[in-house]
């Protein structure tokens, strides 16, 4: 009889494993097939540079977040500023295509946008940028002044500190890092654990809750548009230890609008804070609620603003 019992337990635990491998292949396999053929590679002094773009109108720089790639940077053109503009979305370093080399710095990715738009034969942009896509966002403005006609920052990290409710943030960042070197960790933390995965990225349970079916289908979107996660790895990394812009981000002249929510526990609201009072003439709008999942909490009012603040600045 324990015999038996046993031999259907074995039986069990063989077929639940053959049923999770079928599906983290089948997922696997469509996330390569998503990504394979869909982008442009071209050589640069900094390595290759991949990117997509899309659109038709006034010329729009997108700058994916951590996990991102220029797949995420598609989904950030299409919630901000849709295809009524021509929207380029390049893979920052290490991620999918584009190359990371050691020492590499966020003023390096700056520059190697502006090689970017050299090849494109685009000389000026405005800037739309989520999460980590902030830091080298606002040293292209640094640098480049001539060449951003606005800025515009969701959820964006912006400064470094010492704060403990900052280094609870780090440990964050720190154990998401070491999730996205692995598929199949990420593929099983996103697929049997979403909820606490998206606590770890800066929600909380009442957000998560929350969540509308539209708005909870861009969220799975941007979740499981990070697969395959091996292939933006090292760009993960990267962005956990490169230096924050800080203060330097005093000397931007182009317009800036920021949105943040207040209850942001991945990139803390002190960023939006530090960036409104830091940048000359910027412009905060607060959010109460969305955590780090604003841009799908709030994509109406994110979208229908970063229109208006492009189209105002556009000839700037």
């Amino acid at each position: 009889m324990m015999l038996r019992i046993l031999r259907w337990i074995a039986i069990g635990l063989i077929s639940a494993m053959i049923i999770v491998s079928a599906a983290y292949l089948w997922d696997m396999n469509r996330s390569y097939d998503r990504i394979s053929g869909k982008s442009t590679v071209i050589p640069s002094p900094c390595g290759d540079i991949e990117f997509s773009e899309g659109g038709s109108g006034p010329d729009v720089l997108v700058i994916h977040g951590s996990g991102g790639g220029y797949d995420q940077g598609e989904l950030l053109a299409q919630a901000t500023v849709g295809d009524q503009f021509h929207w380029i979305a390049p893979s920052r370093f290490g991620y999918l295509r584009s190359t990371f080399h050691e020492g590499a710095t966020f003023d390096d990715q700056a520059r190697a946008y502006a090689y970017l738009l050299d090849q494109l034969g685009i000389k000026k942009v405005a800037v739309v940028a989520l999460s980590h896509g902030g830091p080298s966002a606002l040293l292209f403005a640094v640098l480049y002044p001539q060449r951003v006609s606005s800025l515009t920052l969701v959820s964006c990290g912006v400064a470094s500190s010492n704060e403990t409710a900052q280094l609870d943030a780090n440990q964050k960042g720190d154990t998401l890092t070491a999730i996205y070197r692995y598929d199949p960790l990420y593929w099983a933390a996103t697929r049997i654990f979403r909820s606490q995965f998206l606590q770890l990225l800066g929600a909380s349970g009442t957000v998560i809750a929350g969540l509308n079916p539209e708005q909870r289908e861009l969220v799975d979107r941007i979740v499981d548009y990070m697969n395959p996660v091996s292939l933006r790895s090292a760009g993960v990394s990267f962005d956990n230890k490169a230096k924050m812009p800080d203060e330097r981000i005093a000397a931007i002249k182009a317009p800036t609008l920021i949105f943040h929510a207040t209850d942001d526990a991945l990139q803390l609201y002190r960023n939006a804070q530090f960036a409104a009072s830091t940048i000359p003439g910027s412009r905060l709008v607060s959010f109460k609620r969305g955590g780090h999942l604003l841009l799908a909490v709030e994509e109406p009012a994110i979208k229908n603003q970063t229109e208006k603040h492009i189209l105002e600045h556009i000839n700037g």
